[in-house]
């Protein structure tokens, strides 16, 4: 996968990406990533970026052009590939594992970085997703890209070291993980569940997806209206309501 981000502040993303999962991705060759700033592009003599918004209003707007010509460039050094472009943008679709595991099946990704007060608009004219990690604010849309950077790399064939670990993950079952334990067997009277132990694959697997059941109607139970349970799937949700003395 190739990954470009267009970014006025190109030195954010050089730490967080060369660690950890990320940098071995990178080290490995299964994922590229290239910063630029697109300041290099901007036409006008001060090199700005930025100009009053017409009408009026509190702030400044990037302006179209310095953007769109960085997005031509791009796609002059990689024509072959259908790239989608992603804008960072308060307004835009709530990120979620949906779109993460969507972006991963991907060959070429731009994400775009705003900063002051927004975009011109016509700059939406070249994107194919307008996208938010969530509704807030930040300063600029760097460390929203690096979240979804990070959350769709890990995604990738080999990337993780454990091929199941993505599978299980919290979402991408449409439920929340269920609880895990390592060594000791007690700690400080605190002792892991003696299923665990058992031996006895199904009934490990179906404590597993009980108590991930279980966490997810405590914590987020609005998922469950995205899904549709199974017979025993219903019929450990109405245990877990009597467990927790909770009415549906």
């Amino acid at each position: 996968m190739k990954i470009d981000v267009l970014t006025l502040f190109p030195a954010m993303f050089e730490g967080p990406l060369s660690e950890s999962i990320i940098g071995k991705a990178i080290e490995s060759g299964r994922v590229s990533i290239t910063c630029t700033n697109f300041r290099d592009y901007s036409e006008n003599k001060h090199n700005s970026v930025d100009d009053y918004p017409f009408g009026g209003g509190a702030g400044m707007l990037l302006r179209a052009q310095p953007i769109v010509d960085a997005l031509t460039d791009i796609d002059v050094q990689s024509p072959e590939t259908k790239k989608r472009i992603v804008l960072l943008d308060p307004s835009g679709k709530t990120f979620n594992q949906e779109l993460a595991e969507e972006f991963a099946e991907e060959e070429h990704i731009v994400f775009i970085c705003g900063h002051y007060e927004g975009f011109d608009e016509r700059i939406k004219q070249h994107v194919t997703d307008e996208v938010s990690i969530g509704d807030y604010v930040l300063t600029g849309g760097e460390l929203g890209a690096m979240v979804m950077i990070d959350a769709t790399v890990r995604l990738l064939p080999a990337v993780l070291g454990n091929e199941q670990s993505n599978k299980t993950d919290s979402f991408s079952t449409g439920l929340l993980e269920h609880p895990q334990y390592t060594r000791p067997r007690d700690f400080r009277g605190d002792v892991v569940p003696e299923v665990l132990f058992s031996g006895n694959h199904q009934k490990i697997a179906d404590w597993q997806e009980k108590e991930s059941l279980r966490k997810t109607w405590l914590r987020r139970p609005e998922m469950l209206e995205k899904i549709t349970l199974s017979k025993k799937q219903q019929a450990w949700l109405a245990e877990i309501l009597l467990e927790e003395k909770t009415d549906i």
